[in-house]
């Protein structure tokens, strides 16, 4: 897999641009990362800052910093919350007003939230998690389509890709919240890339399995692991996933090679939903 330029009349320095949430670290990072290796000007959103909903510690300005530094030249670190619309608009603005362009969006922002059964889930962790992984993932689209659209209208290749998870293609125990936001992102990617198909921008959803970051190790904490590597147990390979893995496949995604591949749902999983 290898990710590319834009095609028709340069905009900004020419080079393609893509706004990625959650891009601090985890696969967020490796995809700015992998985007900017093959010459795309890249800008990480993040949080930047913890939340009493989750237990676990998020990614912090440092971490945004580290990541932004990582990519180059051109690359540029942002704050804000995927819940937060306005938050989002901004962001695009500044991206328009910076670069001139837009030419993919990057949902990657996503925390696991878990430990009863579904029945069991009390309000607080069913709304952080569908609001972070789910709702978060249609509040870029609405903050960044537009600006897809006209990218796709000047001639260029436009990408909304969506960071859903093995979870949206199986079922989860103790993980219910989540596996209904993962799943519910995937269907949102479909109708998205029904609804933008006439208007030549694609959309896909890439499905990682157990993969080397912060929330797999959150994950471990859910069913009282040891280690996160007892998770390798669950995938054909026999092995976890690095992030730089699922961020080649969302590369892959927003190149050229990749114009006839829309409404999908790639598993880079290890071979986990295979088994």
């Amino acid at each position: 897999m290898s990710a590319g330029g834009g095609r028709g009349e340069p905009r900004g320095d020419g080079r393609p641009v893509a706004l990625i949430t959650g891009g601090a670290r985890g696969v967020g990072a490796a995809t700015g990362r992998a985007l900017a290796d093959a010459g795309w000007r890249v800008v990480l959103v993040d949080r930047c800052s913890d939340d009493r909903a989750v237990p676990y510690p998020l990614a912090s300005r440092a971490d945004l910093d580290a990541a932004v530094a990582a990519c180059g030249a051109g690359a540029v670190g942002l704050v804000a919350d995927v819940r937060d619309q306005d938050g989002l608009e901004l962001c695009v603005g500044r991206v328009l007003a910076d670069c001139g362009r837009l030419d993919a969006a990057v949902a990657a922002a996503g925390v696991v939230l878990g430990g009863p059964t579904a029945w069991e889930s009390d309000d607080a962790l069913w709304d952080a998690t569908l609001d972070v992984n789910l709702t978060g993932v249609w509040r870029l689209a609405r903050a960044a389509v537009p600006a897809l659209v006209e990218t796709a209208a000047a001639g260029d290749p436009a990408r909304f890709v969506a960071v859903a998870s093995a979870a949206g293609l199986t079922g989860l125990p103790r993980l219910a919240a989540y596996t209904a936001a993962k799943h519910g992102v995937v269907g949102l990617v479909r109708a998205m890339a029904v609804e933008l198909g006439p208007q030549g921008v694609t959309a896909n959803a890439v499905c990682p399995g157990s993969t080397r970051t912060a929330m797999l190790e959150a994950s471990a904490a859910v069913y009282d692991l040891a280690s996160v590597e007892e998770f390798a147990a669950h995938q054909a390979l026999g092995r976890l996933l690095e992030p730089e893995e699922v961020a080649a496949a969302i590369a892959w995604l927003c190149s050229p090679a990749a114009s006839g591949v829309t409404g999908a749902a790639l598993a880079v999983d290890g071979g986990m939903t295979a088994t």
